[in-house]
């Protein structure tokens, strides 16, 4: 997700985001934990990024 999307989202809409990103965060996880492999390894990196991104967002909302 680009920062560009994230800048007409209220502080509502981020914090659903948010909430969706760390859920799928600790369901890739958990998956590399008990062994299983996921379909890209970038995804949990990416999705780090994201949640950053988004709280930075909120930051600058505040």
């Amino acid at each position: 997700m680009k920062f560009k999307e994230l800048e007409p989202l209220s502080n509502e809409d981020l914090e659903k985001r948010l909430e969706e990103a760390k859920m799928e965060l600790i369901k890739l996880n958990s998956q590399v934990a008990t062994g299983i492999t996921i379909k890209s390894p970038g995804q949990i990196k990416q999705l780090k990024k994201t949640i950053a991104k988004i709280k930075t967002r909120q930051k600058q909302n505040e």
